[in-house]
């Protein structure tokens, strides 16, 4: 399993009328979250589409707990408990300062050639990048 930490300051424009995190904007974090994880490993976006493959989402979830307020600094762990296939998911987990679970996360996305528009399966070196955290599995 593969397993990143970062961490995100809500700003204040990140919030509603009540003072709370307006909910759409844990989709951001978790993007924010999802390629900082990535790139931590030697993965990116960028060169991902340079070579021409795109990673849509195919389904996102987020089940809420507690609300975040401007200016506190939440903990997004970031986990892959499954090598990619032609999918690759991913879990978050959103804690306070205090350490408190306020939201979970899931995110299913797709590899997608760009020429053809179709399914493939990761490429190689990417799951060769995650394949040392599945190996003491």
């Amino acid at each position: 399993m593969y397993r990143h930490n970062i961490d995100i300051r809500v700003r204040y424009s990140e919030t509603d009328k009540m003072g709370y995190v307006y909910y759409g904007n844990y989709a951001s974090y978790f993007e924010v979250a999802r390629v900082e994880s990535l790139r931590s490993i030697g993965l990116s976006y960028k060169s991902l589409e340079e070579s021409g493959v795109m990673l849509p989402v195919r389904e996102f979830k987020t089940r809420y707990f507690k609300p975040a307020y401007y200016d506190d600094l939440l903990t997004i762990e970031t986990l892959i408990t499954e090598l990619p296939t032609a999918k690759l998911k991913f879990e978050f987990k959103t804690f306070n300062a205090k350490t408190e679970l306020i939201n979970r996360g899931w995110v299913e996305l797709v590899f997608v050639d760009m020429k053809r528009n179709r399914p493939i399966s990761a490429p190689d070196y990417f799951t060769a990048a995650l394949l040392p955290f599945f190996k003491s599995e």
